[in-house]
């Protein structure tokens, strides 16, 4: 038996442009939604949170993409169903219709919740551009071998990492040894997020773990990824190096995992500074 349902907005990009808006930034979401209530939900955080939907299409032939969570009641960890829905109706047709806003943005990132053709369709649009590229490999698939070049910075979790490279990933040492597959492979940095262990950075000059942030009691861990990558995204934007922008990320993330849902767990920018000052006295 369970103890609770509840419907809330949620999605990797849809969570991740929440975060980065909560943050303070400006979020232009690609996506593609059904004409269902679903996408009315979506619609609605997106006009709440103040995300640029000019390029939220939508799809007559599928329904808004969908997941099933299961939450544990004491530890918070989840196990995730995802049925992508209307998001696997994208085309690089549609991307390219979003191509100069992409231009004139400081970071273009996408996850693997639509297919993988516009996944790196997007990549080489942003990297064309000059457009700094964050691909975010979730849920775990297999990459093509020339997606990693477009990558700028690959964030992957312990189960993506370890899926990608085959290295079984439990730590920042196992962590590294997967970090160098993936360098190898193309991509110029890589950062694997280690859920209660923080995250393990690795570039050419590089090799640091960054403990997690403890903000409180550990309620859901849904989302705590997108909540990582949108503040990683924000602090890049906005000039950040990779190390303090994973320590800003830490932080976001910690904050999430303190409350319930996915898209309303995000924090905004005062919750994470203040965090952040109250970690510095301590």
């Amino acid at each position: 038996m369970g103890s609770g349902f509840r419907v809330s907005p949620g999605g990797k990009g849809s969570n991740q442009a929440v975060a980065v808006a909560r943050l303070g930034g400006r979020a232009t979401f690609i996506c593609k939604l059904g004409r269902d209530v679903f996408g009315d939900l979506a619609r609605r955080t997106y006009a709440a949170e103040g995300i640029d939907v000019e390029f939220c299409l939508e799809s007559e032939e599928s329904g808004t993409g969908a997941a099933a969570v299961m939450l544990h009641d004491t530890s918070g960890e989840n196990a995730i169903i995802v049925d992508p829905g209307s998001s696997f109706r994208l085309t690089p047709a549609d991307v390219d219709r979003a191509a100069s806003s992409i231009a004139e943005s400081s970071v273009f990132i996408t996850q693997l919740e639509m297919p993988i053709e516009v996944v790196e369709h997007g990549l080489r649009i942003a990297r064309n551009a000059g457009v700094a590229t964050i691909l975010n490999p979730a849920p775990a698939l297999p990459l093509p071998p020339g997606v990693y070049a477009l990558c700028d910075y690959l964030t992957p979790n312990e189960a993506e990492a370890s899926a990608l490279t085959g290295v079984r990933v439990s730590g920042p040492r196992d962590a590294d040894r997967a970090a160098t597959v993936l360098l190898e492979r193309g991509a110029r940095n890589v950062i694997i997020t280690l859920g209660s262990q923080g995250a393990f950075v690795r570039t050419a000059a590089l090799s640091e773990h960054v403990p997690a942030v403890h903000a409180g009691p550990v309620l859901e861990t849904t989302g705590a990824g997108d909540a990582f990558n949108g503040a990683f995204a924000l602090s890049l934007a906005e000039g950040i190096d990779v190390l303090a922008a994973t320590r800003f990320a830490c932080t976001a993330a910690g904050i999430s995992v303190t409350r319930l849902g996915t898209s309303e767990s995000m924090p905004t920018r005062q919750e994470v500074e203040t965090l952040s000052a109250s970690l510095l006295r301590r």
